[in-house]
């Protein structure tokens, strides 16, 4: 075994003085010196990251009596939007050879997983919850994304946006969850379809899903946060 592999994230980020890059390229919500390193910083950040991210390898889960239902904080962007799920539709486009328009029904027709996993944000709070939805990867495969497809940006109702790599929208505990605890998704939590996954820093898991466009080189805007400082690949 490798000593990456027995390291931690944290400990190889300090001991390979990446640390300090990552809170630089906005580890903390500060835009520091984000507009002097700009485009060139990216790539070391998601190449450190991406080497230690094992793609395939599930997040040990929680039990039934560990969820904890009145945690998640509801945060929102421009508040929350009101949407009618009988007209929504989740569209799904770019680099793709079959683009995908989805009711609701559409995506609830589809295998249903759940999971129960720690919700972590950036403020320093979590909350334990359990999540059903449809693996992102079904939806994608779907879609037939074309060759040497990297990234996967999220569009919502309320004007956010967001982008992952490829590989982390594959994982198999990433969800497109339209259940809360056991229970249809509430509106605050983002009903009709929002991302859930254990992976992730709660900031990447974007709310009032409407869009989801597959690319293989990231535009200039990354992530609402993002563009304002705040780390792009923020696993866990």
């Amino acid at each position: 075994m490798s000593l990456i592999h027995k390291l931690s994230r944290r400990q190889f980020l300090t001991i390979s003085g990446l640390s300090s890059v990552s809170f630089l390229l906005g580890g903390c919500g500060v835009p520091i010196l984000e507009d002097v390193v700009g485009e060139a910083s990216e790539p070391l950040n998601q190449r450190v990251e991406t080497l230690l991210f094992k793609s395939q390898q599930p997040v040990p889960e929680f039990s039934q009596s560990e969820i904890q239902p009145t945690a998640l904080i509801v945060n929102s962007f421009r508040g929350t939007p009101v949407i009618d799920s009988t007209k929504y539709r989740l569209m799904v486009d770019g680099e793709v050879n079959n683009p995908l328009s989805l009711s609701i029904s559409d995506i609830q027709a589809l295998p249903m997983t759940a999971m129960i996993i720690r919700h972590v944000c950036v403020e320093g709070w979590a909350a334990i919850v359990q999540w059903g939805g449809v693996r992102l990867r079904e939806i994608l495969a779907l879609a037939q994304p074309q060759k040497n497809v990297k990234y996967v940006y999220f569009q919502s109702a309320d004007g956010y946006y967001s982008s992952w790599d490829i590989a982390s929208a594959l994982h198999p505990q990433t969800l497109l969850a339209y259940q809360k605890n056991g229970e249809p998704l509430p509106r605050d939590n983002g009903a009709p379809l929002r991302l859930a996954s254990p992976i992730k820093l709660g900031y990447k898991q974007s709310k009032w899903i409407t869009r989801i466009t597959v690319v293989s080189s990231l535009f200039p805007l990354k992530g609402y946060w993002e563009d304002q400082g705040y780390e792009w690949f923020a696993g866990l």
